[in-house]
């Protein structure tokens, strides 16, 4: 993909460095795998503000995506690559030998033209989605399944790909994009190849407006604000508001988040480096 860096006619242009979008072929979706994305301004069903710091933004339309590529065997022909205001990688419309419409995440290096398919017996080839069982080690996979028929829910952002390291006889051991060894059932399915639109993490959005357009509010900080609103308030002067923690006093550094799982039995080394033991 390509970058564009803008002339500095603006403020908001000096700094800012967009996406070229060079591999889009259209920019017109398909309207039949469209829905509507209501917004909910941070409120829940009591209309009551549950999430601070959310409101506003562009009006978007949700762009059904097919996680579980479950159309075994029947070949699809690679209509357009679009962009999908709801992800930050690009999708592409798939047109299948039987009529339906789907659309997929992109993989890089997937153009307009190619076929693709689903299914056991395969060629492990760029948008290909098949078992991880029918995959030669060292493969790059996106969109990978938990649980058999789940449809993906792992590395499916911009860049994002996860390798095939090694099959034992149940389960299949993954280097996620974190750094984590982890084991996934043999007979979980995943694409292959990385996810496109890689060069998103080096965009700069430029100016606080960009972030109004995708409905994020200023975030005010906790030290600034008076101690009947936040624990760290208060103070003469600029007080460093002492240690850092959020609204309602739970410590935001140090602790561990993470819950205890029954999947973390199939973790062999953290992100952290460290290794778990074999319970």
């Amino acid at each position: 993909m390509a970058l564009k860096k803008y002339k500095p006619v603006t403020a908001g242009t000096r700094w800012r460095i967009g996406n070229a979008y060079a591999e889009l072929t259209t920019n017109t979706p398909e309207k039949s795998l469209l829905e509507p994305a209501k917004k909910t301004g941070g409120r829940n069903a009591q209309g009551r503000r549950s999430m601070r710091y959310i409101g506003g933004g562009h009006k978007q339309m949700y762009r059904k995506i097919d996680f579980k590529r479950n159309k075994k065997d029947i070949p699809a022909n690679v209509h357009s690559i679009e962009y999908d205001p709801n992800r930050t990688s690009f999708i592409a419309l798939l047109h299948y030998a039987d009529g339906e419409k789907r659309y997929i995440i992109a993989p890089q290096g997937l153009t307009v033209g190619m076929t693709v398919l689903s299914g056991e017996g395969i060629a492990p080839e760029v948008g290909n989605c098949l078992p991880l069982r029918n995959m030669p080690l060292g493969t790059v996979v996106h969109n990978i399944e938990l649980q058999p028929g789940q449809g993906g829910i792992i590395a499916r952002s911009a860049g994002a790909s996860a390798q095939l390291n090694a099959k034992e006889e149940k389960y299949a051991v993954l280097k996620m994009p974190s750094g984590e060894l982890r084991k996934v059932l043999i007979t979980c399915s995943a694409t292959v190849g990385s996810v496109s639109n890689s060069d998103h993490a080096l965009e700069t959005k430029g100016k606080a407006g960009a972030n109004r357009w995708l409905g994020i509010k200023p975030r005010n900080r906790g030290v600034a604000m008076n101690p009947v609103d936040h624990p760290m308030g208060g103070g003469e002067g600029r007080s460093s508001g002492g240690h850092p923690r959020s609204r309602t006093g739970k410590y935001a550094k140090g602790e561990k988040t993470r819950k205890k799982k029954g999947s973390d039995k199939l973790i062999i080394v953290r992100s952290n480096g460290k290794k778990l033991k074999n319970k």
